[in-house]
């Protein structure tokens, strides 16, 4: 049923389009242009959020789907003397998982300039490196080295830059003849991905939701506020589409939809998660139970901001999270599967 191609050439481009916190216009605008191919009516919130819906057979008890195309990233909080540049992250992440990339400064008035984040004292021929990992932990260790010819805070600000601009990392987004997708900012954007994957495949084959359906891509999940408003108030249940943690200790895998039990802000939803279950299962799709532990999504920040609905978690399993992430075409298909599943079923 999930148009496979579809859903893996969405992510890509996706991918590929620089949304940090706070700078989502163009990934908001990509989305939007997909929902309206499939001619499901979209609007902006106040907040610069999307918001499709798709009228259901019933609307007595309306669902929402909530994925959120806001990445990790960074701000200008400082050009340095020597026209490099300080950084203040956006978002949660290991300094050290950004040391070496290569990244892009959002100018105020459009204009793009390349650079690489490096250690403030990064060349092995001149510094000791026995405390490099000390280094690479810490934020105010690093610095953006442009490529353009500035040796001064004035030169770099004739470039345009100051303090305030955006800056994204490079994706690096590849996708192997192994079916694997590796990738910067799979969270969430596999998950969005999901979402409009499925919608797709509903649009296909003309088939009705069983209830009024709101899709909500949020532009704030990264740090904390992202789903606090825009989801209509009478949504009855919201079912979050976020990422699925890989590693040690995690039942979770790349191939598989991870279904969220509990994560940092407490358990999901019993009735939705069991419900989740019992449909992958009559589906056939591969499904991992797991518990997130250092982890909130838009469902934990609708919680807090008062929504009076049941919230369910489930996402594509990803490996590597916040630094150069993987999942597979499968982990994305079952994603994408499970979510109409749901649509369909009272």
């Amino acid at each position: 049923m999930i148009d496979l191609n579809y859903t893996t050439d969405i992510l890509l481009k996706l991918l590929n389009t620089p949304s940090p916190t706070g700078d989502t216009d163009a990934a908001i605008a990509l989305v939007e242009q997909a929902f309206s191919a499939l001619k499901i009516a979209t609007r902006r919130t106040g907040k610069g959020a999307l918001l499709a819906t798709i009228p259901g057979k019933k609307s007595d008890a309306p669902r929402a789907i909530s994925g959120h195309v806001d990445t990790l990233g960074g701000m200008v909080k400082e050009i340095k003397p020597d026209g490099r540049l300080k950084i203040s992250n956006l978002g949660g992440y290991y300094p050290g998982s950004i040391v070496g990339e290569y990244c892009t400064v959002h100018t105020g008035d459009g204009k793009t300039v390349s650079g690489t984040v490096l250690l403030n004292r990064q060349s092995v021929h001149i510094h000791k490196v026995n405390n490099i990992h000390e280094q690479a932990a810490d934020l105010q260790q690093t610095e953006i080295r442009l490529d353009a010819r500035t040796s001064s805070a004035e030169e770099t600000a004739a470039l345009g830059i100051s303090v305030g601009d955006f800056v994204s990392w490079e994706p690096r987004a590849t996708l192997t003849d192994s079916g694997f997708i590796k990738s910067r900012h799979l969270d969430d954007k596999a998950g969005v991905a999901a979402m409009l994957g499925a919608a797709e495949a509903l649009s296909r084959r003309n088939i009705i939701p069983a209830q009024t359906t709101h899709f909500y891509i949020s532009t704030f999940e990264e740090v904390g506020h992202g789903a606090a408003a825009g989801i209509p108030a009478n949504t009855a249940e919201l079912l979050v589409v976020d990422m699925g943690v890989v590693g040690e200790g995690q039942t979770g895998d790349e191939y598989s939809v991870s279904i969220c039990a509990k994560d940092s802000s407490g358990p999901y939803d019993l009735h939705l998660r069991r419900r989740l279950e019992s449909l992958a299962r009559a589906n056939g799709i591969p499904y991992r139970v797991d518990v997130f532990v250092s982890y909130g999504s838009d469902g934990s920040a609708a919680l807090r901001a008062g929504l009076d609905a049941r919230v369910g978690l489930i996402g594509p399993g990803v490996d590597g999270s916040h630094a150069y992430e993987r999942t597979h075409q499968e982990a994305l298909q079952a994603t994408a599967g499970l979510i109409a599943a749901y649509l369909q079923k009272d």
